[in-house]
C-alpha cells in the first residue's frame, strides 16, 4: 500500500444499540463485543501495524445505569485478558485512582511486555480527556505520553465523532467510519479502513 497506518485507534461503538436490536438489555452487546477486538489485533499483527490502541469506556460513561457500568467494567477486564494471549506490549491508561478502575487491570498501567510481547496495544479504562491533560500542568506532558501520534482512527457504529478520544495523539489522524456495530466486525472492515487511508493524502500539515 503507499501509505500503512503505523498506529490505528480503535472506537468500537454500538455494542448497546445492537442488544437492543435484538431484544437484549443494553449491557449484554458488551459481552458480544470481546472477540472482535481480538480477531482485529491478530489481522493487525499479520499486516504489520505497530501499535493499536483501542477505547475501553471514559469517565462519562461511568455515570451510565449501575447495571451498564458493572457489564463494560467486566467486559474491559476480559478484554485485556484475552489480548494478553497474543503476545503484546500492553499499556493499559486511565484514571487508576478512581472506584471506577479495574483493580485486576492496574499492574498494566506501565507498559508490560506480555506473552512474549510484541505489538503495542493500548487500552483506554476510565479515560478522560481532561484527566488526561491535567497531568501536563506538572511536567508538560499528558498522562498518555507513552502512547504515539495516531495515524488512523476506525470508529464502528455509524457515529461520527472522537467522544474524547486521545485528543493529542488524534490532532492528524485520519477519520474512517463503518456503519455497523462493532459485535458485527468483520476483517473486511479493517482491511477496507486501511485501504481507503492508502489512498488518503497524508501531509501532516505540511
Amino acid at each position: 500500500m503507499k501509505n500503512s497506518p503505523k498506529h490505528i485507534g480503535i472506537i468500537p461503538d454500538g455494542n448497546r444499540r445492537w442488544a437492543s436490536e435484538r431484544g437484549m438489555n443494553k449491557q449484554d452487546g458488551y459481552e458480544h463485543g470481546l472477540l472482535p477486538g481480538l480477531k482485529l489485533l491478530k489481522i493487525a499483527k499479520n499486516m504489520g501495524v505497530d501499535e493499536i490502541t483501542y477505547y475501553g469506556f471514559t469517565v462519562d460513561n461511568c455515570k451510565r445505569p449501575a447495571e451498564q457500568f458493572k457489564a463494560f467494567k467486566r467486559a474491559c477486564v476480559e478484554a485485556v485478558d484475552l489480548l494478553t494471549r497474543e503476545g503484546a506490549d500492553l499499556l493499559v491508561i486511565g484514571n487508576s485512582q478512581s472506584k471506577c478502575f479495574p483493580e485486576q487491570l492496574k499492574m498494566y498501567t506501565k507498559r508490560t511486555p506480555v506473552n512474549g510481547g510484541g505489538i503495542k496495544v493500548n487500552f483506554l479504562v476510565n479515560y478522560g480527556w481532561q484527566w488526561d491533560l491535567s497531568h501536563m500542568k506538572e511536567d508538560g506532558k499528558p498522562h498518555s505520553s507513552d502512547i504515539s501520534r495516531i495515524d488512523l482512527i476506525i470508529r464502528w457504529g455509524g457515529m461520527r465523532r472522537l467522544s474524547g478520544f486521545l485528543p493529542i495523539q488524534s490532532v492528524y489522524s485520519d477519520f474512517y467510519i463503518v456503519d455497523h456495530y462493532w459485535p458485527d466486525y468483520r476483517d473486511e472492515d479493517f482491511v477496507n479502513a486501511l485501504d481507503w487511508y492508502s489512498k488518503q493524502d497524508v501531509t501532516l500539515g505540511g
